[in-house]
């Protein structure tokens, strides 16, 4: 009995089309509430830090330069980041939003997970800054 229910389905499936799509080839449109990459748009952000304060994966480093000038280096780990939007639903100036385009986020080495957002100069003097720090010894 159970051979001619296995030849009943292989002949049925013989003639129907596949379930799976050509996913690389073929995409569907994300829908508009899906959180994505996390954006920092430094143009209307205070320094006030509730992002920071209230990331449950401590995914966020928020670096202030100058806060007089509005000088800030925002630095964002995705590999930690929970895509719960915490950080966004609490900006006030809605300077982070969560990307439903850019979903795909896999990579080989750890570095790629690590965005720096703000101006060139302000990153490159943080950088600097970094490399120039003495490392102390645990012990």
């Amino acid at each position: 009995m159970k051979k001619i229910g296995m030849l009943v389905d292989l002949v049925e499936s013989a003639f129907r089309r596949p379930v799976t799509e050509i996913y690389p080839l073929e995409r569907r449109p994300t829908v508009e509430q899906f959180r994505g990459l996390l954006h920092w748009n430094p143009e209307g952000c205070t320094g006030c830090g509730l992002c920071v304060k209230d990331c449950p994966a401590e995914a966020i480093d928020f670096i202030t330069i100058d806060k007089a000038a509005k000088r800030f280096v925002f630095r964002y780990y995705a590999d930690r980041c929970t895509f719960c939007g915490q950080c966004a639903y609490n900006c006030r100036f809605n300077c982070i939003t969560l990307d439903n385009e850019e979903w795909e986020l896999a990579d080989v080495d750890r570095d790629g997970y690590l965005i720096t957002y703000g101006r060139p100069e302000d990153v490159e003097q943080l950088e600097l800054a970094e490399r120039t720090e003495p490392v102390s010894a645990a012990g």
